[in-house]
């Protein structure tokens, strides 16, 4: 009896660790379009801090899920579930294959184990909201809960917490989709996040956190991602810059050990430690060579 035909392929993993690389090789191979996973690419005008992929890659492959929101209007996971599911089925009426990409792992594992979630109670709301981040970060490892990868976001704290309480249903992973990992080793990770932040200075990071809090206050939710938070603080005078690329730099790599926490969970997930080596594994089964 012949396979099924792979109608979904997902590529996730930390930050830093070769996705968008490894999916603009296979799209540009099969023709694919790319569905980007990012909680923070969603947003409009959060360019560079970021690292959305440039517009020279986004001309060569179609992408979707990048710029489909304004930053003072957070998307939760439930609502890009939505988004997701209708590009997937334009894409794959288009006869191509659709390449879900990311590292924001709720919302990834919304789209591929179609994530039921319960309405939020009013009431747990606002008793959560009267807390701060530290207390919400408290009841969630009290509770056993999975910690969000943006832990410093109440917005997300809360939202943890209520899926916790109310378990939010999935079902099981179909037999037509693949997800692949990429995990290369801490050290080298750690070298490629210190060259994309002092890029990102490079590339204009302190322009865009200027005029982003002109326009947007910088509690907004979108803002407290590590590079507007941090680097923020070193143009307010807080801290000099080299205080604040170190604290980057730990900040990004917290964030990798949370993502990894995240998806290792994961026993859908074949795992690589190299974008060269997925590749051919990929290539091979989507040929029907494996």
């Amino acid at each position: 009896m012949a396979a099924p035909k792979i109608e979904l392929l997902a590529i996730v993993g930390p930050t830093a660790s070769g996705k968008t690389s490894l999916s603009l090789q296979i799209a540009k191979q099969l023709g694919s379009e790319i569905i980007s996973v990012d909680s923070r690419a969603q947003y409009q005008q959060m360019d560079i801090g970021t690292a959305k992929p440039s517009s020279n890659e986004r001309n060569t492959v179609p992408h979707w899920g990048i710029d489909i929101a304004s930053p003072d209007k957070p998307i939760s996971a439930s609502d890009f579930k939505d988004y997701a599911y209708q590009k997937i089925k334009d894409i794959q009426a288009r006869g191509k294959l659709p390449i879900l990409v990311g590292g924001s792992g709720l919302y990834v594992d919304s789209v591929l184990y179609d994530y039921s979630f319960a309405p939020a109670d009013n009431n747990l709301r606002n008793q959560l909201n009267s807390k701060t981040t530290d207390e919400l970060q408290a009841i969630i490892t009290k509770r056993h809960l999975t910690m969000p990868e943006n832990y410093n976001n109440k917005r997300y704290l809360i939202r943890a917490i209520e899926i916790g309480d109310q378990k939010a249903t999935k079902k099981q992973l179909p037999d037509n989709t693949i997800i692949v990992g990429l995990n290369p080793p801490l050290p080298e990770l750690k070298k490629i996040v210190t060259k994309r932040i002092n890029k990102m200075i490079k590339n204009g990071l302190y322009k865009e956190i200027k005029h982003l809090k002109l326009r947007y206050q910088a509690q907004t939710e979108p803002m407290k991602a590590n590079a507007y938070r941090i680097f923020g603080e070193y143009l307010d005078g807080n801290m000099n810059e080299s205080e604040a690329i170190e604290a980057a730099i730990r900040q990004d790599m917290l964030l990798v050990k949370k993502q990894l926490t995240w998806f290792r969970r994961n026993p859908d997930i074949t795992w690589f430690d190299n974008k060269e080596t997925a590749f051919a594994w990929l290539m091979g089964v989507i040929k029907g060579k494996i």
